[in-house]
């Protein structure tokens, strides 16, 4: 057993999300979101390098030494696997574990609404799960893909960095490649894919122009393509997505990813008061003919008041979501108002709403 595998005993013990490893510092854990200090002596940066690369594989330690940084998975069977990061900061060495579960929730585990476990059943397009880091994105996806490798006959292809929930085939074919392991590049991979006779795509993330643009490409060939980004709302996703691409091009682009599109979701992640755990917050929407309709024409201002109107095809407004919960008692309203987009319909559950300097 590696030493570094008792914090990760640990990390489970405690319900921990992340674990971070810094020269310097004593170790903490993430839980429920808030930095925990662990009761552990500080680590030194030759102590924390022979730990880490106790467990990381020969040209992944070759590569952080030549870069400062680098990604890989980690698996302790029986266990969970484990996201990895390895960087170099001003004390030396530091790494952050992202603890994957082993097992995949369902999407009514996950408390998802309907709509969401029914992107699986699409034939073709693109759908985009958004949201900052740690909002549970993968977990989403996850159980999407879990749908799909139950309910289809198909081949699903994954191109992640590196390989986060593991899919056993069920009644699809399911094909996991790791970036810099299985192959050079997300794009280098999406190329080969359209080749490899995949019916579901998921890219890990979409990054760059070329990812982006092969994606979409794969979309309106007739494959169903998962994909992620970091942006805060569906609107948001679309601009994002367009503005990757120069100026010249952009007004085919609104026209193709207006045909392929066929749902955004953006989720935030909240820590629970009615009991221990997390909840995501989800904005929904669906790509009707109307929203379509506001991608080509430039009018992306206008999807907010579209997915209000769009509630019968399953489409909810982040901020909507939000009060949802709060009125629950889920979570709490300073939560609720700290991560909504529209402050303001949050300040009046607040007993003592602060100053938003952000809204000066």
């Amino acid at each position: 057993m590696a030493k570094i595998d008792a914090f990760f005993k640990l990390m489970n013990d405690q319900g921990a999300s992340d674990l971070h490893l810094v020269a310097g510092q004593p170790p903490a854990l993430r839980i429920m979101g808030d930095i925990e200090r662990v009761k552990y002596k500080v680590l030194d940066t030759d102590e924390l390098k022979a730990m880490l690369y106790e467990i990381a594989p020969e040209d992944k330690v070759k590569t952080f030494e030549e870069t400062g940084d680098v990604d890989f998975g980690y698996e302790i069977p029986g266990l969970a696997r484990y996201r990895a990061n390895f960087f170099m900061q001003r004390n030396g060495a530091a790494a952050v574990f992202r603890e994957i579960p082993a097992t995949i929730l369902t999407a009514e585990q996950l408390g998802l609404p309907p709509v969401i476990p029914r992107l699986a059943s699409l034939p073709r397009g693109l759908v985009v799960v958004t949201g900052p880091t740690g909002s549970g994105k993968s977990t989403t996806l996850a159980a999407i893909i879990d749908v799909a490798n139950h309910s289809r006959k198909d081949h699903i292809i994954t191109v992640e960095d590196p390989v986060e929930f593991v899919h056993e085939s069920k009644t699809c074919i399911v094909n996991h490649r790791e970036i810099g392991l299985h192959t050079k590049s997300f794009s280098a991979a999406l190329r080969g894919a359209l080749r490899e006779d995949p019916d579901i795509i998921l890219v890990g993330e979409m990054r760059d122009l070329e990812t982006i643009s092969l994606a979409i490409e794969a979309a309106s060939t007739g494959h169903l393509v998962f994909g992620t980004l970091h942006t805060s709302s569906a609107a948001k996703t679309v601009d994002r997505i367009i503005e990757v691409f120069p100026a010249g091009e952009q007004s085919q682009i609104r026209s193709t990813l207006s045909d392929g599109l066929r749902a955004i979701v953006a989720q935030v992640l909240f820590k629970r008061i009615d009991k221990r755990g997390r909840c995501a917050a989800l904005e929904i929407l669906i790509a009707n003919p109307a929203v379509r309709n506001l991608i080509r024409e430039a009018k992306t201002y206008q999807i907010p008041s579209m997915i209000q109107t769009g509630k019968k095809y399953g489409m909810q407004l982040l901020d909507d979501a939000i009060m949802e919960m709060c009125k629950k008692r889920m979570i709490s309203p300073e939560e609720a108002y700290s991560k909504a987009n529209d402050k303001s319909k949050f300040r009046s559950l607040l007993k003592t709403p602060p100053a938003d300097f952000t809204e000066a």
